[in-house]
């Protein structure tokens, strides 16, 4: 049995890896989603007209890993408060969003968001969106598993992330 669940949280390259080291996951796709225009481009998204955003698309073995797991990784990996990019990657195709397949993955999505908020982790509101699943489309094949074949572009991109996950979650490149 597998499931699917899609996270946006800024730039695809960054969001891989965190969940695709985990047991129970069985891929992780870098893509886009959200949006109005068919089979888009990296370049059509970046020029902020086709309403897409950066998007990773995990599928997973519930019965290794849970739903609610990966919602526990993917705020491990954003600024859930800042609805217009993530860390360098500014704009609307950077935006923090969770899209739900089911009914039960938007119960377990805003209960879980309601948790962090009022965990105190953070000062400021909690601002990514909770939408309906909607096309999901692979990014090009050079965006895939851009960690491994890119690990300095990488590194470097990752950084401010790290940063944040230090000090707010009290690890660094997790």
């Amino acid at each position: 049995m597998q499931e699917t669940a899609i996270f946006a949280g800024g730039c695809f390259w960054c969001m891989v890896e965190p969940f695709e080291t985990m047991p129970g996951i069985l891929n992780v796709l870098s893509g886009y989603t959200g949006g109005h225009v068919p089979n888009p481009t990296y370049e059509q998204v970046c020029s902020h007209t086709t309403g897409h955003t950066e998007a990773v698309q995990v599928t997973f073995d519930p019965e290794v890993i849970t739903y609610k797991q990966l919602l526990q990784i993917y705020w491990q990996q954003t600024d859930p408060t800042d609805a217009m990019g993530q860390f360098q990657d500014r704009g609307d195709n950077y935006r923090p969003v969770i899209f739900v397949n089911s009914d039960e993955q938007r119960q377990l999505a805003q209960q879980s968001r309601d948790e962090l908020a009022a965990s105190g982790v953070f000062d400021a509101p909690i601002v990514t969106k909770i939408e309906d699943a909607k096309p999901f489309y692979p990014a090009e094949e050079y965006h895939q598993q851009f960690y491994e074949k890119n690990p300095r572009r990488y590194a470097q991109e990752h950084e401010q992330r790290s940063a944040f996950n230090a000090e707010h979650w009290g690890k660094g490149d997790e």
